[in-house]
């Protein structure tokens, strides 16, 4: 009887291994980017990111709220002003209703004044999801082009348009 249910124990890890994949995850998206009276952290503009896309796991939107602040030291090969990405987080939803939830690990942001318009970078730790994604977990990075579409009365961009993809790993079962 013990070597029938070591047996079983067995064939449920083996099973659990084939299900739990490191996926290769390519996404492309468009969407639109706003600041918001949201304070995230002291000293910083928070940022309301809305876009949609496809990749990997199909069509999805993501929603993503981040604080900008003061660079340490500006990304590299950055001449013009730049930013830091210091914190936040986003949902990403797909056509099946699963989510897909992500916290900034770090970032940054150049502005190229010649081009008019800026490009950020972002690293996202996946923290976890519902439906397809429960549990899942691993790393995205993040890279857009965002262009002023209306600024406000001090003439800083109030609402950009930004276009990019999105590559890492997803570990889990999707």
């Amino acid at each position: 009887m013990k070597h029938i249910a070591t047996v079983a124990l067995m064939f449920n890890l083996v099973v659990a291994g084939v299900n739990a994949q490191n996926r290769p995850v390519k996404m492309t998206f468009s969407g639109t980017n706003v600041a918001t009276t949201i304070n995230l952290l002291p000293n910083t503009v928070t940022d309301e990111q809305q876009s949609a896309g496809n990749g990997t796991f199909g069509a999805f939107t993501f929603r993503e709220l981040h604080a900008d602040g003061q660079a340490a030291q500006p990304p590299t090969g950055c001449s013009g002003p730049n930013f830091a990405v210091l914190a936040g987080g986003g949902a990403f939803r797909f056509q099946d209703g699963s989510l897909l939830t992500v916290t900034v690990v770090d970032g940054s942001g150049c502005v190229n004044l010649t081009a008019m318009n800026a490009v950020i970078t972002v690293k996202y730790e996946i923290t976890g999801g519902t439906g397809r994604f429960e549990g899942a977990s691993g790393v995205l990075n993040y890279t857009a082009t965002m262009t002023a579409v209306l600024r406000n009365a001090s003439n800083a961009p109030a609402l950009l348009t930004l276009t990019g993809e999105i590559e890492g790993t997803v570990s889990g079962r999707p």
